[in-house]
């Protein structure tokens, strides 16, 4: 493999991966390096009894012409090829409890989004509309949000919490439960989730909500079809150890233990816990370093993987975010072992047409890292494959049978339905996707000090760069934009915006 770039990327998820094309398009010689047989991070997906399943891409908001995804997308070349299939106007997303047998919607476009849920509250319009108000104001306070060039952001904007603003927008608590139903999309707790997180979560679903035809996967493949167009390279099974130094400066990845990537400039995609502790301590101040040390992450989950019978289960074109109890919204993931699991998502897989029934479902729900912590010591992925052991698979069955019983009471009969299920733990989180204990969005937010979490993508060493949902947002807009922030450190921020707009605009 070519030894030597102008910038040296590690790891191939979303982050890394737009990060790659945005500089190889500028002219720099790009490398990525990852560990994995699979690039893309929680774009990747697998299979199971000859059926596709993602990993952590279940639906993409933003993807309508002239709407911030897909200009984002548009800009670095994948837009056009993409399979997508656009999920229900009217309920994207549908909200239950199992002590109340409505089905709350979550519907597209704002005003939709009013008068779907209108008919369950009809006195509560005002709190609605004002619900929509300040999620798009929330949203309109983040320039690269809608593709601006602007400032930071005023702590009092990012100190708002979420439930204290439900609270405030409404005394129904069951429209409270409503519109927090979705809080899975970010891992919300009740005292700590900043306002900011939720809205801009939630805004691009609102705006248009999609899935991938066959998996995620798919956008992978075209960002590393768009990369190569522009010369770089990426390399699996290139696992990066450690750093090398000349002096001060940074000049290599060392791989594998045997090999030593050199470039000019570094970008890190992988965890910041991690990085920093490659790099070493004494690279960075120690208040710095300790905080991000102590950073404390969002919980993992558990998730099952479902192979249904031919003409066995109908298909939904939406998801369901469902809890025991509407007072449970805030707490499902503080559960014990009788009480597990407290809510769960589902959500279909889609193939190449939609079809009367479901190939697949994906059921989810949180599982905390100590709950395996048994088998921390184990690695198994498809580069290093390894047997976790009879204790841990007996655990996995265990799980699978209580999650299955938790999914027939919303749906009743499923399970004659099912041909083979299959699980994965916050260990396959960890393993394959690389965050600290299998965390699903990185580091936990918290309204009560907002600039505790904050990391920026530029590092004390000068060429040392960060990327990835543990720097900005999750999801696939808050990475994207995160890698565009990444980029703009080394190429500069208004010339970068200004670029994308202008080629957007021509396109």
């Amino acid at each position: 493999m070519k030894k030597e770039y102008d910038v040296v990327v590690i790891g191939s998820g979303l982050g890394g991966l737009v990060s790659a094309i945005i500089l190889a398009k500028e002219g720099y010689r790009v490398g990525v390096l990852e560990k994995n047989n699979q690039f893309g991070g929680n774009l990747q997906t697998f299979v199971r009894d000859k059926t596709i399943f993602d990993t952590g891409i279940h639906y993409i908001g933003g993807l309508e012409k002239g709407q911030n995804l897909y200009q984002y997308f548009k800009y670095i070349g994948i837009m056009d090829d993409l399979k997508l299939h656009k999920m229900d106007t009217d309920a994207y997303d549908v909200v239950s409890f199992g002590d109340d047998p409505t089905a709350y919607p979550h519907a597209q476009g704002y005003e939709n989004f009013v008068a779907q849920l209108l008919p369950y509250f009809p006195e509560e319009k005002k709190a609605l509309e004002a619900y929509c108000q300040e999620l798009r104001r929330i949203c309109d306070s983040f320039p690269l949000y809608n593709l601006n060039f602007g400032g930071g952001y005023s702590e009092e904007l990012l100190s708002i919490n979420t439930s204290e603003f439900l609270n405030a927008l409404t005394s129904n608590v069951k429209l409270r439960a409503v519109l927090a139903g979705s809080n899975f999309l970010y891992a919300g707790i009740e005292d700590k989730t900043p306002l900011y997180v939720h809205a801009l979560s939630v805004n691009s679903y609102i705006q248009s909500a999609w899935r991938c035809i066959n998996g995620g996967s798919q956008i992978t493949k075209q960002l590393i079809k768009q990369l190569k167009k522009y010369g770089g390279e990426v390399h699996k099974y290139k696992e990066v150890t450690g750093f090398g130094f000349e002096g001060e400066e940074l000049v290599s990845a060392k791989v594998n233990g045997t090999e030593e990537v050199f470039g000019k400039i570094f970008i890190s995609n992988i965890e910041p816990k991690t990085t920093l502790q490659m790099i070493g301590p004494d690279k960075f101040r120690k208040p710095f370093y300790k905080r991000v040390q102590g950073l404390e992450t969002v919980p993992s989950a558990f998730s099952l993987y479902i192979v249904f019978k031919p003409e066995g289960f109908p298909y939904f074109n939406h998801n369901y975010y469902h809890f025991k109890e509407s007072a449970e919204v805030w707490k499902a993931n503080d559960y014990t072992e009788d009480t597990w699991p407290k809510a769960f998502m589902v959500s279909m897989n889609i193939g190449a047409k939609t079809e009367q029934w479901a190939e697949s479902m994906t059921a989810i729900t949180y599982m905390n890292f100590e709950d395996v912590q048994e088998w921390e010591a184990t690695e198994n992925t498809t580069a290093k494959a390894k047997d976790r052991g009879a204790g841990y698979e007996a655990f996995k069955e265990k799980k699978i049978e209580k999650f299955l019983k938790s999914l027939e009471l919303k749906f009743p009969g499923i399970r004659e339905t099912i041909r083979s299920v299959h699980a994965s733990t916050p260990l396959s989180y960890r393993d394959y996707i690389g965050g600290h204990r299998g965390n699903l969005y990185g580091y936990i937010k918290d309204s009560h000090n907002p600039m505790k979490t904050f990391i920026t993508p530029r590092t004390k060493v000068p060429n040392l760069f960060l990327t990835g949902q543990s720097i900005s947002m999750h999801g696939v807009l808050g990475v994207t934009i995160g890698a565009v922030v990444t980029c703009s450190e080394i190429v500069g921020k208004e010339y970068l915006i200004n670029k994308i707009n202008a080629e957007v605009q021509t396109a």
